[in-house]
């Protein structure tokens, strides 16, 4: 495990704070085309959760990609307090989607952007709140690891969002921006608190339970 500097970056009373990148654009191609935000989880759409787990573990503010049904999404799910943006080239990947809340996030204040992703229901406000630890203590480039293997959620500082841009294609997303920038992450594990389980297939679905 690195760091990226040993700058500290302000907490919560100082100055920019750290904004949650919800990636919930998903159409659920293997679970025969159900759109993953509206998931049922505990009685209400599965990206109503996501998203206050981010509010929980830290982050603000909150943006929410929406792409498949989004129309269908916005009516239904109840998401005070975020920002709703359609990315109309959903189906083109988990990229477009990363792309899309980056280019949102750059006019704003925030000082660093915290990827969840919406379908991983198990991975919940501690393992948020731990990665926004290793950041205000000055990680700039920061994932949740399981038993040491990277995961979500991942925390980029404003500085990397041009570069992780630029890499994110087809379903990739930070791929292939965090393995050429190993060297600067830092590894915060997370398995004792959180379960990387997505939901892909129905076999899946249990997680939701």
């Amino acid at each position: 495990m690195t760091r990226t500097t040993a700058t500290t970056h302000e907490g919560p009373a100082g100055a920019a704070a750290v904004a949650g990148l919800l990636l919930a654009a998903g159409g659920g191609r293997r679970l025969g085309g159900r759109p993953k935000a509206l998931l049922e989880h505990r009685g209400r759409p599965l990206v109503e959760h996501a998203a206050r787990i981010l509010a929980e573990g830290g982050c603000a503010p909150r943006y929410v990609v929406l792409g498949a049904a989004s129309e269908e999404v916005r009516a239904r799910a109840r998401l005070p307090g975020c920002v709703l943006l359609d990315n109309p080239a959903w189906a083109d990947g988990m990229g477009s989607s990363l792309r899309a809340g980056l280019a949102a996030l750059v006019p704003g204040d925030a000082s660093a952007a915290l990827v969840t992703l919406v379908d991983q229901p198990r991975v919940g406000a501690a393992a948020v709140a731990r990665l926004l630890a290793a950041y205000r203590a000055g990680a700039g480039l920061v994932a949740a690891s399981y038993d040491g293997e990277r995961g979500h959620p991942v925390l980029f500082a404003r500085e990397h969002w041009a570069g992780v841009a630029r890499a994110a294609t087809g379903d990739r997303g930070a791929r292939d921006y965090l393995r050429a920038h190993a060297p600067e992450l830092t590894l915060v594990e997370c398995g004792d608190v959180a379960d990387p389980g997505d939901v892909d297939t129905p076999d899946d679905l249990p997680l939701l339970g």
